[in-house]
């Protein structure tokens, strides 16, 4: 098994501060991750590693294929309006993943997301974040008969794997008031009924103030679960990406999203698993289908 390459931010030091952020520079081509933030631009440079939109493009003429959806940013998707003016505090790293609100209100709550909740969070919610937890590698080992699959063909979709020296990108959101219930509500039928996930805390650094960890709910497939395909090569997973489709879309959006979203967070942002399925794909796709029907795909 190929493992997460380890250059995960290094552990904040007391002497770090928010003005320094942590030794954990933004990356180029991600700005704004704070509650103003408008856009994302994508980084001049390409990131080492996830090449398949570029060869395969080649070898249909470098013909323009549709552009990926929107990432998630704060100020862009279902963001509440108070929230652009009165960002929450950050708790401390022993605090939990829920606030004390005023007014009776339920507490707040901030979700992690590290797979299709990257660019698809569909819930309301107040702030998100861009960021990382440790502890964790991001693995397509479970199997989807709903949202990218079905009960004849599996997709392949991603979960967490307890792993000492992993690092994992993704994106925090906030909910709090009348959207806790409402999020999770909706999670529990996308996430646990229809995906076999279940519910974990993990503490979630965010990228522009890692000093200021935050704890956040997690939903992470266990191999308990039916659902649960577990390990296999490279190659094989993305045999089956290619040739998975279910009521979300094709399995092989699902896996060039998720690449285009780790693209965008920089080159401190890696995930070898990732990348190797993602070089697969490019190798095979010329070769699954006729080009003009891989362009559509993509």
């Amino acid at each position: 098994m190929i493992g997460l390459k380890r250059i995960c931010p290094a552990p904040i030091t007391a002497a770090a501060g928010r003005g320094g952020r942590g030794g954990v520079p933004p990356p180029e081509g991600l700005k704004g991750t704070s509650v103003g933030a408008t856009q994302l631009e994508r980084p001049t440079g390409a990131r080492p590693g996830v090449r398949v939109r570029r060869s395969f493009r080649a070898r249909a003429g470098d013909q323009p294929r549709r552009p990926p959806g929107p990432v998630p940013v704060p100020g862009t998707m279902k963001q509440e309006p108070a929230a652009q003016n009165t960002p929450p505090p950050s708790p401390s790293p022993n605090a939990s993943a829920q606030s004390p609100q005023e007014d009776g209100d339920p507490p707040a709550l901030w979700i992690f997301g590290y797979g299709s909740l990257v660019w698809r969070p569909d819930f309301a919610y107040s702030d998100s974040r861009v960021g990382f937890v440790r502890g964790y590698s991001r693995r397509f080992w479970q199997g989807d008969t709903f949202h990218r699959g079905s009960d004849k063909m599996p997709g392949r979709v991603v979960t967490l794997l307890e792993d000492g020296e992993g690092c994992t990108w993704g994106v925090a959101y906030q909910v709090q008031g009348e959207q806790v219930s409402e999020a999770l509500k909706y999670l529990n039928v996308r996430e646990a009924v229809l995906g076999g996930y279940d519910t974990k805390e993990v503490t979630f650094y965010p990228q522009d103030t890692p000093d200021q960890p935050l704890k956040a709910l997690a939903y992470v497939a266990t191999p308990q679960n039916p659902g649960y395909l577990g390990p296999a090569p490279e190659e094989a997973i993305a045999t089956q990406i290619l040739a998975c489709r279910g009521f979300s879309g094709h399995n092989l959006e699902y896996l060039l999203r998720l690449a285009d979203f780790m693209q965008l967070c920089g080159p401190q942002a890696q995930d070898e698993h990732l990348e190797a399925i993602v070089d697969a794909v490019g190798t095979m796709l010329p070769c699954f289908c006729p080009t003009e029907q891989a362009l559509a795909l993509v």
